[in-house]
């Protein structure tokens, strides 16, 4: 997909987004609590950059946890964004948040952030040096040692396993029987809209991009979740 394409499609599920994906807050909710953990040692007044934020339910979270912490929310998105802003009003942390819509080669130079999130993001970039060249970009807003907790669905796409994940990931997701062609056109999707990559293999972009060995600390059916540092 290319940033339009992109943009086009979550413009398109941002007024259903959260209902369409209620099934898999228990997921989501395990890997912010374990998110938790990995962003423990930030100082009390530490800046989040939020790349992809979506409808904000990361922020939202760690807003709550952290009362102190200052956010950047960049979303390609406009209706996506409008949910994160209303989102981050109701709960009363908006005047803790700088909402960008656009990229983040578009967002103005800013003071360095302690710490990123970008879930469920960098799978729609298919091109692996423009992935890496993604990563870069986050890297740059960081500051030295600024750690990244970052998610993306992963998994050998030729490999047995992979059957076996994409088959329970389908089931999770509909409330009847998955088809063989329901299967098939979803295995076609994943391999040409987005980047499903060996775990492995995303860490090794993730390191090029400019970060120290990623370690992943989180695993939900396809979705893998890494911890790093900016080197």
């Amino acid at each position: 997909m290319n940033q339009d394409e992109i943009k086009a499609l979550f413009d398109q599920q941002a007024a259903n987004y959260d209902n369409q994906w209620a099934k898999t807050a228990p997921i989501r909710n395990c890997l912010h609590l374990l998110v938790d953990s990995i962003f423990s040692g930030l100082p009390a007044n530490a800046r989040i950059l939020c790349v992809g934020v979506g409808t904000g339910a990361e922020m939202a979270h760690l807003a709550r946890q952290n009362p102190q912490w200052r956010f950047t929310a960049v979303e390609p998105s406009g209706a996506m964004l409008d949910k994160c802003r209303k989102r981050a009003e109701m709960d009363g942390f908006a005047d803790r948040c700088q909402f960008h819509e656009g990229y983040l080669d578009s967002l103005p130079e800013t003071e360095a952030h302690d710490a990123a999130t970008c879930f469920l993001v960098s799978q729609f970039i298919l091109d692996q040096q423009s992935r890496a060249g993604f990563f870069r970009e986050i890297a740059t807003r960081l500051v030295p040692g600024g750690l990244l907790a970052s998610s993306d669905l992963a998994s050998d796409v030729n490999s047995p396993e992979y059957d076996v994940l994409l088959h329970a990931w389908m089931n999770m997701m509909s409330a009847t029987d998955i088809t063989p062609e329901a299967i098939d056109r979803m295995r076609k999707a994943y391999a040409n809209d987005v980047g499903v990559l060996p775990p492995q293999r995303i860490a090794e972009i993730i390191v090029s991009g400019g970060f120290k060995l990623p370690v992943q600390f989180f695993q939900a059916g396809l979705i893998h979740a890494w911890a790093s540092k900016r080197v």
